[in-house]
């Protein structure tokens, strides 16, 4: 093997150009069999590099994102939930509705699917790039109460209003007491027509006053979440229980 050949993977070694080594003697074959050009080739070559980039960011965005699953809609049976549209969460995947700085509501009693289509829509926008968190609402509010206790507040409300697509799970499930309704207040507002937010919860809207304990500061947020928003109201069987159905139709 000739010393310019064996410099040349030196240097691709230590520009960690791992791609171009791997298809480097495939590529070299490949056009001196067809007269390609020395152009086409390096074309060639810095696609694998590039793809394999893409990969690796797509990858890091979904991981920064903290899903709690990496559930995607093609996971998810359609039919055994027939109350949902699945065009309508196809064309969510679009990101459209971010474009537009709207909100999604995901509502329906526990185990319907509704932490598995928003993060499935999550998962859509990370692998596109589009900065994305997942949270429940209660580590939500804890950080920010946190951050308030240590007079960064303003800091923290901003690394959360900061992203494309913040998706708030559980909204609902435990009370929430009138200083959290307000820090909750904050950052919805913060969001409000700036970046779209989905919404994860098992109560109904009139109930919200109840949860917030506050039904002025309940209707504040609910009229910021609502009013750019789709409500995907889900209603049917907990699809967690689904196998354990079908298994009881069979016997």
């Amino acid at each position: 093997m000739n010393s310019s050949y064996m410099k040349l993977i030196d240097n691709l070694k230590y520009l960690k150009l791992n791609q171009i080594i791997t298809h480097l003697d495939e590529t070299i074959d490949f056009m001196n069999k067809n007269n390609l050009s020395f152009t086409d080739a390096l074309f060639k070559l810095t696609d694998y590099e590039i793809d394999m980039k893409e990969i690796n960011m797509i990858r890091s965005m979904v991981k920064v994102a903290a899903f709690p699953h990496l559930k995607e809609v093609k996971d998810f049976d359609f039919s055994f939930q027939p109350s949902i549209n699945k065009e309508q969460i196809l064309d969510f995947t679009t990101l459209r509705f971010i474009e537009q700085k709207e909100n999604i509501v995901f509502l329906g009693s526990s185990g319907v699917g509704k932490t598995h289509l928003a993060t499935s829509i999550g998962i859509a926008a990370a692998k596109k790039r589009t900065s994305t968190y997942f949270i429940k609402c209660n580590d939500l509010l804890l950080n920010l109460k946190k951050a308030k206790l240590e007079n960064r507040l303003e800091r923290r409300l901003k690394h959360y209003a900061r992203y494309k697509l913040l998706i708030i799970d559980e909204i609902g499930y435990l009370p929430i007491d009138e200083d959290d309704a307000k820090l909750f207040f904050q950052l919805i507002n913060m969001r409000y027509e700036n970046k779209s937010t989905i919404f994860i919860t098992n109560a109904n809207f009139k109930s919200w006053g109840d949860i917030f304990q506050d039904p002025k500061i309940a209707n504040a947020i609910l009229d910021r979440i609502l009013h750019h928003a789709t409500v995907i109201n889900i209603v049917g069987d907990s699809y967690r229980l689904k196998d354990h159905i079908q298994k009881e139709h069979k016997s």
